[in-house]
């Protein structure tokens, strides 16, 4: 069942990263709420806010020093738990690595190297909100090839929401994936997977029995051809 607002999405989050993070002390999890127009700080912030009294070490990691220095004016009782990437990075080369949970808030492809360096020195868990570490101009060629094969297929998804042409994508750890069809009067089941499903498997969920037919095969070829470019 989709939430029906905001609120309620962060709620099934929160309890979807719990259970992601009781699952081991150790891992790379993703958490997708890919809304036009989403403010993601105050989300990240109440998320925080939410996990720090059941998480030991948690900290909120933005990309650049202006994004950490807008999060600690926004939450000054937690400013001392929101650092840059570059600041964990100091931190770690002066510890010999970190301990707890990070939270990063939003990494874009040209922040993929020092995402990949924290991870690769933090000893807990790591938390992703709305990261897109894959760079459209290295989409098809050898380099992102490697990435996809090392540390970008090293992330698991504790929560999802997705909004797609036709629907929606869902997933809240542990749970399946689930595929939503868009109805005139609201939003309806349609299938579950076990892993996340490409154009092609939605498409034909979507279809059921009917099959892809022309239009379907085109939406397809769309999405793949748009999947290269991202």
């Amino acid at each position: 069942m989709l939430p029906p607002d905001l609120r309620s999405a962060e709620a099934e989050a929160l309890v979807a990263i719990q259970a992601a993070l009781a699952a081991g002390a150790k891992g790379l999890w993703s958490v997708e709420l890919r809304f036009e127009g989403l403010r993601l700080l105050p989300v990240a912030l109440r998320l925080q806010a939410a996990l720090a009294p059941t998480v030991a070490g948690l900290r909120l990691l933005c990309a650049d020093a202006g994004a950490t220095a807008l999060a600690q004016r926004d939450a000054p009782e937690a400013a001392s738990q929101i650092a840059s990437l570059r600041d964990q990075m100091r931190l770690q080369q002066a510890d010999g690595g970190s301990e707890g949970v990070l939270l990063l808030l939003a990494p874009s492809p040209s922040d993929y190297e020092e995402v990949e360096q924290v991870c690769a020195l933090h000893r807990g868990a790591v938390v992703l909100l709305n990261g897109n570490l894959e760079d459209a101009a290295v989409g098809i060629g050898s380099v992102a090839r490697q990435r996809r094969k090392g540390f970008l297929s090293g992330w698991q998804s504790a929560y999802a929401l997705i909004p797609t042409g036709d629907g929606a994508l869902r997933r809240a750890c542990p749970g399946a994936w689930e595929l939503y069809r868009r109805d005139p009067d609201g939003f309806r089941f349609v299938s579950q997977f076990d892993h996340k499903p490409d154009a092609e498997e939605q498409a034909l969920a979507l279809a059921g029995g009917a099959g892809l037919g022309l239009g379907g095969n085109l939406k397809v070829m769309d999405a793949f051809i748009e999947g290269l470019r991202n």
